[in-house]
């Protein structure tokens, strides 16, 4: 597979896409007002403490306090065998905020996420280790989303290229991706053998295969030396304050990405080129001929022919090659994906027509996931199919291409209605969420009132202040469209509504008016009357 990666670096917005096969599978943007935040390290204070559901508050100067679960508190890994980005997902730290929204008392619904969770881990009650007031060393581990504030853990751990440095731990495990059993133990031992005594544990990464001991020696000192620098400055600092912080989108992703597996790294900024070539230089110099500086009047985006994808990771509807589609409708509590057959109806065979549309959903559904960045929980509707070997089969294209995604995904067996259910680890907002803001005329649901709607609704609203004996004379105001469907379909409305309410009613037009929203205004004082009286 060919994997190619983009970077238009701009001053105030930077874009890296990453292609494979000459297809966008994955975008990451960066503004400097929207900063990412995972893996930031703060000293915070805690806010409150809540038994009831093992989870704490914690205020780490950010507008709403950081959620911290009781299975994200300092413990013991017992699990050698880990791989960097393979978390388990924490169900019940998702549970407990919901229910902690109530008791917070700020306003704050915090994000759930996933720390470093594991069953076999004892987690102790949370009221035993930690009181309000007290100054904790956090990290955040899930970025605010929607209503929600960041989601951190107390098990802190520093990334390097090679390996991920975890202070509060004793263990050295190497990367799940790592498949030979001798080279796991090879890398093990030689990981072994250059950490200091009580200094700490460490995870291997996948990349780190090719890595030479020099390599791995001087890495592992340098996250030491950045645990030192963090422990000094949480010493001198005063909660809340941030004592860490990640480094940037594009060297971040050089470090954990850009390997012998990625073909090219282009980019269209003679600054950023610098900087990664020189950043390369000291840990992966034999990368340096496959990075290229972009020069030309195209601008890089459009030369590789992505602009068009990434203005469509908006739209509802995703076209499959066949002629079925798909439609992806993000909610508060899922996304919702449905495939339609659409203009492919075969030849003769109704099954295999199914089958062929549901294969290329599969494989366009775990593309979008990645392309959109959507997490939680998804609920995928595909075509009915008879037989349970086809059901398998599109189960099995749908894993095979999500097992590509850098974030952890897991799909489970068709249900008894034939939908799949899956989850998608989610650390920050969509594209979509990020991107985009709740419409003013609909409030977000995509839809507004009807005409005829808002005129009976309009028309209850002046019947209720007959009812309580008002006398005045009323201008009430619509949205165009509303007046016109009023001239075209209810000519005499308002001479029947001033014989039953006794006083004058005029109409009038305020293109200023939302489409599905009226006013009803006292002529005489000029005073708005409408949430007064204004029913469903």
């Amino acid at each position: 597979m060919k994997r190619e990666i983009l970077i238009n670096a701009g001053p105030r917005e930077t874009r890296i896409a990453i292609l494979e096969d000459e297809k966008l599978v994955e975008l990451l943007v960066d503004r400097p007002d929207s900063r990412r935040m995972v893996g930031d390290i703060y000293l915070g204070r805690v806010d409150a403490v809540l038994p009831g559901i093992q989870a704490a508050f914690v205020d780490i100067g950010t507008e709403k306090s950081a959620f911290l679960h009781a299975s994200d508190l300092v413990h013991e890994i017992e699990d050698e065998d880990e791989d960097e980005d393979d978390d388990d997902a924490d169900s019940d730290g998702e549970d407990a905020e919901e229910a902690a929204e109530p008791a917070a008392g700020n306003g704050s619904k915090p994000q759930g996420g996933r720390g470093r969770r594991r069953s076999n881990a004892k987690t102790p009650p949370i009221q035993d280790v930690l009181k309000r007031g007290q100054e904790i060393l956090v990290q955040i581990s899930k970025e605010p989303i929607s209503t929600k504030g960041p989601r951190v853990t107390a098990q802190v751990s520093l990334a390097g290229r090679f390996l991920v440095y975890i202070p509060d731990s004793s263990k050295v495990g190497v990367s799940r991706k790592i498949g030979q059993g001798a080279e796991r133990s090879r890398l093990r031992q030689q990981v072994q053998e250059i950490l200091p005594e009580k200094s700490g544990g460490v995870i291997v990464r996948t990349v780190s295969e090719d890595a030479t001991p020099e390599n791995l020696k001087r890495e592992l000192d340098a996250l030491i030396n950045m645990w030192k620098k963090i422990k000094r400055k949480t010493r001198f600092g005063r909660a809340p304050t941030l004592v860490h912080r990640e480094t940037g989108l594009t060297r971040g992703l050089v470090r954990d990405l850009f390997s012998a597996k990625v073909d090219s790294l282009t980019i269209d900024s003679k600054v950023v080129f610098n900087e990664i070539t020189e950043y390369l230089k000291g840990i992966a110099p034999d990368l340096i001929p496959r990075v290229h500086l972009h020069v030309g009047d195209a601008p890089l985006f459009d030369k590789a022919d992505i602009e068009t994808e990434i203005r469509d990771m908006f739209k509802r509807r995703c076209n499959l090659p066949s002629g079925g589609y798909i439609i992806i409708e993000p909610t508060e509590a899922l996304v919702s994906i449905d495939v339609n057959s659409g203009r492919y109806t075969g030849k003769k065979d109704p099954e295999k027509t199914v089958l062929k549309t549901n294969i290329e959903a599969a494989h366009e559904i775990a593309r979008q996931l990645r392309l959109r960045d959507v997490g939680g929980i998804i609920v995928c509707d595909f075509i009915d199919m008879e037989t349970r070997q086809n059901r398998d089969r599109v189960l099995q294209e749908l894993r095979q291409h999500l097992s590509r995604d850098r974030a952890r995904t897991k799909a489970f067996s068709v249900s008894d209605l034939g939908l799949i259910e899956m989850t998608r680890q989610r650390v920050r907002q969509s594209h979509y969420q990020s991107s985009t803001t709740a419409c003013e005329m609909c409030g977000g649901s995509g839809r507004v009132f009807t005409p005829e709607t808002i005129v009976r609704r309009m028309e209850r609203s002046v019947r209720k202040m007959v009812l309580e004996g008002r006398k005045e004379n009323l201008l009430v105001k619509l949205h165009p469209d509303v007046v016109m469907y009023v001239l075209e379909q209810e000519r005499d409305l308002a001479q029947k509504l001033q014989k039953v309410a006794n006083f004058s009613l005029e109409l009038r037009d305020d293109p200023l008016l939302k489409p599905d929203e009226f006013k009803l205004v006292v002529k005489a004082q000029g005073r708005d009357v409408t949430q007064q009286y204004a029913i469903a």
